[in-house]
């Protein structure tokens, strides 16, 4: 069975954007990106929402053509490779190695994981919550970036279950973001 994997960069204070959902104070120096890189080699689809969806589609798939930055470029080359399934009830179409899906994320996502090939990664507060509620989150990959936000978006919902994690693999950059990589206790 494939594996879901939430995967963010936060602040430290929990949060993964700002109020106006300005990602300006997110570190991804070249060692940082080189790490990101080699994580995601390994993923066979991606799961976003609508925003994020916009997000990674307004930049990745030029930024190869664009961007001066080896990793950049690299991570284009990735990122395009890899499908990624959007769940969105207002999109109307999605581009690229994406195909849209309008109806139950949950049943989709649990589908997915059933299907032989590599694990999934969900990016995005709002999809990862209803995935997290669902008890559908096998993996966190967090990246503690090292500022303080104070508002915005929170990476985890308020949940009404326990939910426990042990601690499989950390790593600190030399910008001070921390890799903190957490399995869920089943």
């Amino acid at each position: 069975m494939r594996k879901l994997i939430y995967f963010t960069m936060t602040s430290l204070d929990g949060f993964i954007d700002k109020p106006d959902r300005n990602l300006d104070w997110v570190i991804i120096d070249e060692e940082l990106h080189t790490y990101v890189n080699n994580l995601e080699r390994e993923i066979g689809a991606y799961l976003y929402g609508r925003r994020m969806y916009e997000l990674m589609q307004a930049y990745w798939p030029t930024a190869d053509a664009q961007s001066s930055l080896a990793v950049e470029v690299e991570f284009s080359r990735i990122w395009k490779g890899i499908p990624k399934i959007v769940f969105s009830k207002t999109l109307d179409r999605v581009e690229g190695n994406a195909r849209l899906v309008r109806e139950d994320a949950v049943a989709e996502v649990i589908r997915l994981k059933e299907q032989p090939g590599k694990d999934l990664e969900v990016g995005g507060a709002v999809l990862a919550s209803t995935l997290m509620r669902s008890g559908l989150i096998d993996e966190y990959r967090l990246f503690i970036q090292p500022v303080l936000l104070g508002a915005g978006t929170p990476m985890f919902p308020a949940l009404e279950a326990v939910t426990k994690l042990r601690l499989v693999e950390t790593h600190t950059f030399t910008s001070g973001v921390v890799f903190l990589r957490y399995q869920r206790v089943v």
